[in-house]
């Protein structure tokens, strides 16, 4: 089923994705990241074969559903700018990297593999905020036990520009190609919510992506 876009400045479009690419280890603090590399290794995550790093997904688990289902308590959303290549260039979407933070001790790219991803419906052309991608704000929201909480919170400074990960990924994004660039750390650490909000504001011209979802477990059967 084809994904349904809505895009400032341009007609609404319905594509179908054939590619998803998630960009992970996107920190421009290599430093930094080779010390959280490690603090995980300690507690079984296996450290990434290179950094960043881009694991492969099937395009099938992106969805724009208000629901995902997940199968037990240890799954986690984390919010994500996205790149989305399409025929008249390259959109700028906001996304969730679900993932199944047990199956991510026996590794990393199995996890991704494991739950769906949730992108919102509204898409930026990207060369609008390319000289601005510093100062947009990424912050998502957890509900947790009926509290509402802010879960990640700061600016894309921090994160390696799209055009530099295009670039180290190894091929063009053609068109039918979405790209998850990576996320910030979780305030108050990594955890599992009922519901998930997301949104990247762009203080330059004014403007806010939004998208949420609730998550539902389905039980662990054995």
């Amino acid at each position: 089923m084809p994904l349904r876009f809505e895009r400032e400045g341009a007609a609404p479009v319905a594509v179908s994705i054939d590619r998803l690419i998630i960009a992970g280890w996107t920190g421009r603090d290599e430093a930094a990241l080779r010390h959280h590399i490690e603090e995980l290794a300690a507690i079984g995550v296996p450290r990434p074969s290179s950094v960043p790093v881009f694991y492969r997904v099937a395009a099938a688990n992106l969805t724009q559903a208000e629901r995902l289902d997940v199968l037990g308590p240890d799954t986690s959303g984390e919010a994500e700018p996205v790149v989305v290549a399409l025929k008249d260039g390259l959109w700028l979407g906001l996304g969730s990297d679900h993932t199944d933070r047990k199956a991510e001790t026996f590794g990393i790219a199995l996890s991704k593999q494991l739950c769906g991803k949730p992108i919102g419906r509204i898409l930026w052309r990207l060369d609008e905020v390319a000289d601005h991608w510093d100062r947009l704000m990424l912050r998502s929201f957890a509900t947790i036990e009926g509290k509402r909480r802010l879960y990640q919170e700061g600016p894309l400074a921090h994160m390696r520009h799209p055009t530099d990960l295009m670039a180290r990924q190894g091929a063009p994004l053609d068109p039918g190609t979405v790209m998850f660039c990576g996320t910030l750390a979780a305030i108050g650490g990594i955890r599992p919510a009922d519901r998930f909000e997301m949104e990247l504001e762009d203080p330059v011209l004014g403007r806010t992506l939004r998208h949420a979802y609730e998550v539902v477990c389905l039980p662990v059967v054995s």
